[in-house]
């Protein structure tokens, strides 16, 4: 959504991440003056997804910049208002889900029903206005909260990463030879 909105262009933003410029972003804008429908309501699961969401949200943006007449890439006046649509979709899709799962693992006691945890990390972690969504969906239903201070939660990939040069170091679980390996995408 951040490359969308061309947000590297953005006076406020030309530095920032794209998550953090949304962020950022969205603190000023009107979550009321777009509405996005929510991804997979119709799905009784646990599951994530955000491509339908973000289609949603690029229909939006193509009719906004029709409205005032600009081109893609140019900003548009209103940025601040998706910004703070789409971080309140994405928060309330999240929060949805994460319920669900908590309900599910209490009903097949995976998990205790006191003194629960709800661990969260990565990039998402780092959003304050997620974040608070998640601590009030803790605190509704007596679990605990654990989040790594802002400046550790990047991305996962840089997590994963960084946890095998770990493992390197410590010659703990490599794989020296990948002869015999399956690889599928699941």
């Amino acid at each position: 959504v951040a490359r969308r909105l061309s947000l590297r262009k953005h006076p406020e933003c030309h530095s920032m991440a794209g998550g953090k410029a949304i962020e950022h972003l969205a603190q000023s804008g009107d979550q009321e003056l777009l509405t996005f429908r929510l991804p997979m309501q119709q799905y009784r699961n646990c599951d994530f997804s955000f491509s339908g969401l973000q289609n949603l949200v690029n229909n939006a943006i193509v009719q906004k910049e029709k409205e005032e007449g600009i081109e893609e890439g140019e900003i548009l006046s209103c940025v601040k208002d998706v910004a703070a649509a789409v971080q309140h979709a994405v928060a309330v899709h999240i929060i949805q889900r994460t319920y669900r799962a908590m309900l599910f693992c209490i009903k097949n006691s995976i998990l205790p029903s006191k003194n629960a945890t709800l661990v969260v990390s990565g990039g998402v972690a780092s959003n304050q206005y997620i974040r608070k969504a998640l601590q009030n969906l803790a605190d509704a239903n007596d679990f605990a909260l654990l989040c790594p201070p802002p400046r550790l939660c990047t991305d996962n990939g840089v997590m994963i990463a960084w946890n095998g040069i770990e493992r390197l170091r410590a010659g703990l679980g490599v794989l020296h030879s990948t002869a015999g390996i399956r690889y599928e995408p699941r």
